[in-house]
């Protein structure tokens, strides 16, 4: 078996779609519920496939069924990589990755970095084995409400605050941390400034931010405070930001679209023939 990709340098700052994995489906939810689906397309190839015509170098998968323990998204997440290895693309993947044996598995399916979430809160010393094997291939992901660390998919909180756990991650050589504000995950209705410059500040390693990111000026703003990037969800899945402005500006390469194949519509005039 061929071994994973290598580690590619990433943009200043990247725009990065959010392709979250549900039933088969492709999803996005509204502050981290999983019965509250605002977007639910039923191809997540054809979404993945047209975020990369589009532009977007990196794409950001999140299995749900394997955060939530109801199955799992490993052979999609494989035929995904698998397209995106001759563009050249790359690809992060999160959701339930608790054992080494997983983590293994999502790197050989093709996953550039592979993100941590309960585990890497409960379980320092695995995590450190973990990056040890794997360095600089492991983003930790900081989900946060109300600057509280949360676990278990959002559902629970880990009584610790999430600028004491970025001080516990500090020594690591992680490709990155991942914050991401559940409670404005999916509103469309900006992002904490303060907070997030806390954590930015308080951050030892590149840091992607997430929940809430709604417009160009924000992800300038980002980009001035020092943000490896955003993973962007119902803001692109919706329209409320311009996708092929995005792309062109932080998307991080040109759009990929075979001659072949007609240009695809967009993923939110998609989502509105879908749910109308």
């Amino acid at each position: 078996m061929s071994g994973p990709p290598t580690q590619s340098p990433a943009p200043s700052f990247a725009a990065i779609p959010a392709v979250d994995l549900k039933g088969g489906r492709c999803v996005q939810l509204v502050g981290g519920r999983p019965g509250d689906e605002r977007v639910s397309l039923p191809d997540p190839m054809a979404v993945a496939r047209s975020w990369r015509e589009k532009g977007f170098r990196i794409l950001h998968v999140v299995d749900l069924d394997a955060a939530l323990d109801r199955g799992d998204h490993l052979e999609l997440i494989r035929q995904m990589a698998a397209e995106l290895r001759g563009d050249p693309g790359e690809l992060q993947v999160g959701g339930g990755i608790r054992t080494e044996e997983r983590a293994e598995a999502l790197l050989e399916a093709g996953a550039n970095r592979i993100i941590i979430g309960t585990r890497a809160v409960d379980d320092p010393d695995w995590l450190a084995t973990l990056v040890r094997r794997w360095p600089e291939r492991v983003v930790v992901a900081a989900d946060i409400r109300d600057g509280m660390v949360l676990r278990k998919g959002w559902t629970e909180a880990a009584e610790l605050q999430v600028l004491d756990f970025l001080d516990r991650l500090a020594p690591l050589p992680l490709a990155g941390i991942l914050c991401t504000d559940v409670g404005r995950e999916g509103q469309v209705k900006g992002i904490d400034r303060p907070g997030v410059r806390r954590v930015l500040r308080g951050s030892a390693h590149p840091v992607w931010i997430s929940g809430g990111v709604s417009t160009m000026e924000e992800l300038h703003f980002l980009r001035s405070e020092g943000a490896a990037g955003a993973v962007l969800g119902m803001a692109l899945y919706t329209g409320a930001l311009d996708v092929a402005q995005v792309a062109a500006e932080f998307g991080g390469g040109p759009p990929q679209a075979p001659p072949d194949r007609p240009s695809p519509r967009t993923i939110s005039d998609r989502n509105t023939e879908e749910t109308s």
